[in-house]
């Protein structure tokens, strides 16, 4: 079973590679590559040390941004979970914002911050800040009521009951929300360093095109956004399979 995990998706990348290779050959494109040329253009910047830094940056950033959206976010979110008048409160302002696109804070973002680092990392707190806050005021609320009851009878104090079953209860549901935050703040980043910065995968994109069109950086840099995105839902499905977190999802089944 394990082999098959890797050997499967390796057997899937290079049929579509072929594929790829001979769809180029037979159209006689000019501007698509074909996967021979993207592969040479990433070494040749990995050699000039390019790749390296754009990719560093682009991770410094959405690592910057995510974590203050984790920091803040979470504890929110189990606040709103635990206080409905609190809830009621805020959470309206919540979903209000909630489904304003990322992408439209830009100039906003632009404005506040400039061209450096500041504004896609605001870019990236929003993206995923939002699905974290939500993610966790909900696990919360669907705590099944015979555990609260429980602790109670137990005689556990209200900061006793949120440490000892409130937070391993919601901790499954969390990560889930962990996930798909960076998901989409991924997502942001790219497009941010794309118009707000002037280095990273998202700028590596749009620069190839407007510099000469090399298309072939150009696909070069969306499969390396392609593979370091899959790394990280590897590393949090990784996560969610931990002994204290598989039971949840047994639950949920």
């Amino acid at each position: 079973m394990r082999g098959e995990r890797i050997v499967l998706p390796l057997v899937t990348a290079g049929v579509l590679g072929a594929l790829w290779d001979v769809a180029v050959r037979v159209t006689q494109t000019k501007i698509f590559p074909p996967p021979g040329d993207v592969l040479s253009a990433l070494v040749t910047l990995g050699e000039r040390k390019t790749l390296w830094i754009y990719t560093f940056d682009s991770l410094l950033r959405v690592i910057a941004g995510y974590s203050l959206a984790v920091a803040l976010a979470i504890p929110l979110g189990l606040l709103i979970g635990w206080m409905p008048k609190l809830g009621s409160a805020v959470n309206p302002l919540i979903q209000m914002l909630r489904p304003i696109s990322p992408i439209a804070w830009m100039p906003l973002a632009v404005i506040w911050f400039g061209v450096s680092n500041a504004a896609p990392v605001f870019l990236i707190f929003l993206a995923s800040f939002f699905p974290i806050v939500v993610a966790s005021a909900n696990a919360v609320r669907e705590i099944p009521a015979v555990f609260m009851e429980a602790g109670r009878n137990f005689g556990l104090s209200r900061p006793q009951l949120l440490r000892r079953i409130v937070l391993p209860a919601v901790l499954p549901r969390i990560v889930v929300g962990l996930r798909i935050a960076f998901g989409v703040a991924w997502l942001v980043l790219v497009a941010a360093e794309m118009i707000a910065v002037d280095s990273g995968l998202g700028y590596l994109i749009i620069d190839a095109r407007n510099a000469g069109k090399r298309y072939d950086l150009v696909i070069g840099g969306m499969l390396i956004i392609g593979f370091i995105g899959l790394l990280m839902d590897m590393f949090f499905r990784g996560a969610e399979k931990l002994p204290a977190l598989r039971w949840g999802f047994r639950e949920a089944k």
